[in-house]
């Protein structure tokens, strides 16, 4: 019988003589990294299975609804390693632009917004900041000669 070297660990086997283009051996660890294998290329390749594998998790979700805040009650050393590596990727993004408590004055040489129109747009979400917060630039379109009448 034909001898084949195993796509996930390189070691030969002998395949299944029901299966010719069997590429992977029988070890448990070579057939996760096939199936897993597998998934991957199906999620990049069929756009129905990826429909049916979010909506297959959405009731999930919809059935375990407290399987999250249950799983970190029971496992308290997931916590703080999740805690950790957040902290971790936060120190990280340090040298980026944080949102910050600054508030434009004569002061900290920051010009004073005056009434006039302006513009709001977003602002890239490479910034650290709160999930309830929204980060907007401001910009002066034009400058108006006396203040807005109240709304």
């Amino acid at each position: 019988m034909n001898t084949k070297c195993c796509a996930a660990c390189g070691q030969k086997f002998e395949p299944n003589p029901h299966s010719p283009r069997q590429a992977y051996c029988s070890n448990p660890t070579c057939q996760r990294t096939r199936k897993r294998r597998w998934h991957k290329e199906k999620l990049l390749h069929d756009p129905d299975y990826v429909d049916n594998q979010a909506r297959a998790q959405q009731a999930w979700c919809s059935r375990n609804v407290d399987y999250w805040r249950n799983y970190r009650g029971e496992h308290p050393d997931y916590v703080e390693q999740n805690r950790e590596k957040q902290r971790s990727r936060n120190a990280k993004k340090r040298g980026k632009l944080i949102a910050t408590m600054d508030v434009p004055n004569s002061q900290n040489n920051m010009p004073e917004l005056r009434s006039g129109l302006y513009q709001i747009s977003p602002v890239p979400v490479s910034m650290i900041a709160k999930m309830d917060l929204w980060i907007v630039e401001i910009r002066v379109l034009s400058r108006a000669s006396m203040p807005h009448p109240s709304l």
